[in-house]
């Protein structure tokens, strides 16, 4: 009678695992940020419907009231004095769109591929902060574009100052929407809650109104609104540009001040800064114990 011969155990094939470390977490951040990149040009709509709202404000709303807003703008034309608030907007609307995307990515199983690669999870929050700040900026340069339309010069030091506070704040609300999109889990929830917080904080930085003269309950909602320091450095810089009268100038850039101090641009840059640094080490902790 035959005896059965045992069969040899098949072969198991190896896992390689990646090692981790400064240069994956550097990679996963480029390929992070290339990513926003290639959505964000293949998605010409899109390009096209960010620039319509700006364009309303600046063109229609601009120019339907600067003929009631006359009086009490010196002789300056209102849409140059909503310029300055009319890129923030550009800006601000693109770059929580773009941190959007990780609400989609939870959906469709994407993120979870991601947080599973051998890299630490603050990577793919600064690339994507990185990626949506240089897709708003993109789309603020083109609203940029619009400078000679109402009246304001296109000279370098006004294009790079306004390009690098522009950069700052985009980075600074995508941080945001970051940070928000790590906890909702549905898009409707996400638009409602951005929307709902966005549009307040644009109307209340002075973007299309000045800042003299408000009610005090008013004048304490524009003081503690991050979107406020970035305005109205970019309003000091288009301003410097711009020959006007001193009453003009005093009227409609009088800066921000905290009781009697004025607070001078390079503190408004670091409170932008700091507050996108903020949120976007609170999304890193988020990520980490999702």
């Amino acid at each position: 009678m035959a005896t059965a011969t045992p069969t040899a155990p098949a072969a198991v094939a190896g896992v390689r695992v990646p090692r981790g470390g400064i240069n994956a977490d550097l990679r996963a951040i480029k390929v992070v940020w290339q990513r926003e990149l290639i959505r964000f040009s293949r998605d010409r709509l899109r390009i096209v419907v960010a620039l319509i709202q700006p364009a309303l404000f600046l063109f229609v709303l601009g120019g339907g009231l600067s003929r009631l807003a006359a009086g009490g703008t010196h002789g300056v034309d209102l849409r140059t004095f909503m310029f300055p608030g009319t890129l923030a907007m550009a800006v601000l609307f693109t770059a929580v769109f773009s941190a959007a995307s990780i609400v989609w990515d939870r959906e469709y199983g994407f993120l979870r591929e991601m947080l599973v690669a051998p890299i630490r999870r603050g990577s793919i929050v600064i690339g994507k902060c990185l990626g949506g700040a240089t897709v708003a900026s993109f789309q603020g340069v083109i609203v940029l574009c619009f400078a000679g339309a109402v009246h304001v010069p296109y000279a370098p030091t006004l294009l790079l100052a306004v390009f690098g506070l522009q950069l700052l704040l985009a980075f600074t609300v995508t941080a945001f929407g970051v940070m928000a999109a790590a906890r909702i889990t549905q898009m409707q929830s996400f638009m409602a809650l951005t929307q709902m917080l966005l549009m307040p904080l644009l109307f209340l930085s002075g973007a299309l109104f000045p800042v003299t003269g408000l009610p005090r309950w008013l004048e304490v909602l524009n003081r503690i609104d991050p979107i406020t320091y970035a305005v109205d450095p970019m309003r000091r810089v288009v301003f410097s540009h711009l020959h006007m009268s001193q009453a003009a100038r005093e009227a409609l850039a009088p800066g921000v001040s905290w009781w009697s101090w004025h607070v001078p641009t390079g503190v408004e840059v670091l409170i932008v800064a700091g507050a996108g640094v903020l949120m976007a080490a609170i999304a890193i902790a988020q990520f980490r114990r999702a």
